[in-house]
Parts: C-alpha cells; sequence; structure tokens
C-alpha cells in the first residue's frame, strides 16, 4: 500500500519562492557620463541600485577596484556614430539610453551637426528598432530660426528624435547650478566680485535647479516601463529669477546670518554683449556664448514644470552656498 505524503504550506512556499527567477536589473547605457549632467545621473543611477555602461570619450584606465560591480565604461567617439548600424552592438541587452553629450563648442572633427543632430538621430532610429527607450537631454528656449548654430543644432536634434519612432523623453533643464559645472562655477565666481557687468538685453527669466535634483529626475525617468507619457520633461527650480537677480542671489545677499551688501550692477549695451559673446566663442576662455546671449533675451522657464512631479517633492532651492566652484575657478 502506497502512502501519500502531502506537504506543508511551509514547503510549498519555499519550492515555489526558489523556482522564481531573480528580478532583471535595469541595464542604463549612459552617454556622457564624465560631464557636468552626466556625472549627477551616474551617481543616481548607481544609487538606485541600476547596472549603468557608462561611455566616455577616452580610453578607461586600469580597473579601479573601488568601483562599483554595476558600473563598467565604454571608449567611444560618439561623434563618429552617424549612422544606425553602427549603435546595434552597443544596445545590446540595454533597457534605457540616456544621451548627456553636449559641445558647447565646436572642436577639431566635433561640429554641431555631428554631435546634436547627427549622432542624436542615428541613436533614437537604432533605439526604435531594438525596442530601447532614450532619454535625451536637450534645452529650453528652443526655436525656429535661432542664429546660432548651437541651438539649431539641438533643435534638429530634437526633430529627429520625435520623428523616429522610439519610446523616447526630451529632458529640457533651464540653468543648473552644481559641482562640476563649468558655466555654474563660472557664475559663481562672477557673483562673488563686487561690480556685475550685466548685459541690458538680458531680460528673461530662469529657473534655476540643483543638479543634484536633475539627475534624480534623470533615474526617475530611467526605471519607467515607458515612457510614452513623457515624451517631454521640463525641469526647473521653482523660483524664477532674472539674471542680474540670479547673480546677487549667488552672491549671498539672501544669506539669513550674514548677508553680504549687493554688489554693483553696471548694465551693458546690447552691442558689447553681443561683441563680447562672440569674442568669447573665439578666445574659448569663458562659457558665455553667442548661443547663451540670445537663450537671456528669452525665458528659460519649464512650463509646465516636470520636476516636482518626477521628485515627489518640492525641488532643492539653490541658493548662496558655493556648491559649484571648480579648482579652476578659485579666484576669490
Amino acid at each position: 500500500m502506497t502512502t501519500l505524503v502531502t506537504p506543508s504550506r511551509e514547503q510549498l512556499f519555499t519550492a515555489d519562492h526558489q523556482q522564481l527567477p531573480a528580478p532583471k536589473r535595469l541595464r542604463v547605457l549612459l552617454l556622457g557620463a564624465q560631464g557636468f549632467i552626466g556625472g549627477h545621473v551616474l551617481q543616481a543611477l548607481l544609487a538606485r541600485d541600476v547596472d549603468v555602461v557608462a561611455v566616455r570619450r577616452q580610453a578607461p584606465p586600469l580597473a579601479d577596484d573601488a568601483q562599483p560591480d554595476r558600473l563598467s565604461w565604454l571608449h567611444l567617439q560618439l561623434h563618429t556614430l552617424l549612422h544606425c548600424d553602427a549603435w546595434r552592438t552597443h544596445l545590446h541587452g540595454i533597457d534605457v539610453v540616456i544621451n548627456c553629450v553636449g559641445i558647447l563648442r565646436q572642436r577639431v572633427g566635433e561640429s554641431y551637426e555631428a554631435v546634436h543632430h547627427g549622432m542624436p538621430r542615428a541613436l533614437a532610429q537604432a533605439c526604435a528598432e531594438a525596442g530601447v527607450r532614450l532619454i535625451h537631454t536637450s534645452a529650453l528656449g528652443l526655436h525656429e530660426g535661432a542664429r546660432s548654430r548651437f541651438l539649431s543644432s539641438k533643435l534638429r536634434g530634437e526633430q529627429a528624435i520625435q520623428a523616429s519612432g522610439a519610446d523616447h523623453c526630451i529632458v529640457r533643464p533651464s540653468l543648473i547650478d552644481g559641482i562640476g559645472g563649468f558655466g555654474a562655477s563660472w557664475l559663481r565666481m562672477l557673483a562673488s566680485w563686487p561690480v556685475h557687468f550685466v548685459p541690458r538685453g538680458a531680460t528673461g527669466r530662469i529657473a534655476a535647479l540643483q543638479a543634484t535634483d536633475l539627475g534624480e529626475a534623470y533615474a526617475v525617468l530611467a526605471q519607467m516601463p515607458t515612457l510614452a507619457q513623457q515624451r517631454e520633461a521640463n525641469l526647473g527650480g521653482e523660483r524664477l529669477f532674472a539674471y542680474r537677480h540670479y547673480l546677487q542671489l549667488l552672491r549671498g545677499v539672501e544669506h539669513a546670518e550674514k548677508p553680504v551688501p549687493k554688489a554693483l550692477q553696471v548694465l551693458l549695451p546690447d552691442w558689447v554683449s553681443r561683441a563680447g559673446a562672440h569674442l568669447c566663442d573665439l578666445f574659448r576662455f569663458s562659457p558665455f556664448s553667442y548661443g547663451h546671449w540670445i537663450l537671456l533675451q528669452r525665458d528659460n522657464v519649464p512650463l509646465p514644470n516636470a520636476l516636482p512631479q518626477l521628485l515627489g517633492r518640492s525641488p532643492s532651492p539653490v541658493s548662496h552656498t558655493r556648491v559649484a566652484l571648480r579648482d579652476d575657478f578659485r579666484l576669490s
């Protein structure tokens, strides 16, 4: 006579639990991981236990034992990847691509057209074919007819992505403050001076935000199963500033305990500002450019602002606290 033994509930639960496959960890290809925005995105992704393949321009150094297991580095010359076929191998096993690549000024072999339009267009086409989500970094204030190759190339990049059929989100941040930023460091340095030379035509408002908040927003977007409901993410802080008022804030005039005197602000004629922007483009000694001069004349405000919804809280305010000064700008 055969005796049937019925397993206990605990045994059934244990057996079923052991058969469940481990949940698949999100795998992100991060372009521009060593840049200002990309660096903060990288930290936010790693904090959320995401596997990251980080792309850099230079060849990787020797392996670092302190490097997280979830992080690997890839050396690519992105401005040369202008055809869909060039991306297929790199998208294998990838769930999301985050593109934080951009150039303030053209370099030998790196044009605005290639970096801001040609490469994103090819990438978006490859993502559409592979079913990979794409999060692309652009800018607020882009418009048809802008007399700046920097701005017009970014607009064409947006349009190419929108036409690609990829599951995408275009992120447009306002002015960013934070550690490692060339522009953020420059503004902090200017703000510390007792005299500010301000373009008279810089009447557009900005909604400055913290780079750490921006990185967190990218991480939230990356973990969405689809971006169909978030094709655009215009991001900024909650306070709006004119450029000249923002400089005074960074200077510390609103310091609760030790407010500093306001700087004397000298308004420059538009022709001087325009000429200065062209000189900065020519000699590359400042992040100020002709494209920025155009943007300063228009509102750089996210409408609507998606940052509070993505963060689930109010954005961190930008204040006088010196968090953005790089070593090469410690002049004060």
